[in-house]
């Protein structure tokens, strides 16, 4: 989606500066976020082919997340004087 949009700014903005037109600059970004919002937002099938099985809330209190184990450094020395 995010490449849409980049490609779409890029090439309004650059036909838009060799027309010297800034609302056919604009027309056409607004025709590319129509056109990358249709096909991005509705939920087609081939989204769904492989979906991803969520942890049920009650399992994933039975099994908590591991927590990292501290990460300890070596040690100075103090020095006395």
């Amino acid at each position: 989606m995010q490449l849409m949009l980049v490609f779409f700014a890029v090439a309004a903005f650059i036909t838009g500066y060799f027309l010297g037109s800034f609302q056919t600059m604009l027309l056409i970004y607004a025709a590319g976020v129509v056109l990358t919002s249709l096909i991005t937002i509705p939920n087609w099938p081939f989204f769904n082919r492989n979906p991803i099985n969520w942890l049920d809330s009650s399992e994933a209190e039975k099994h908590p997340k591991p927590q990292p184990a501290p990460i300890s450094g070596p040690k100075k020395k103090v020095s006395k004087k």
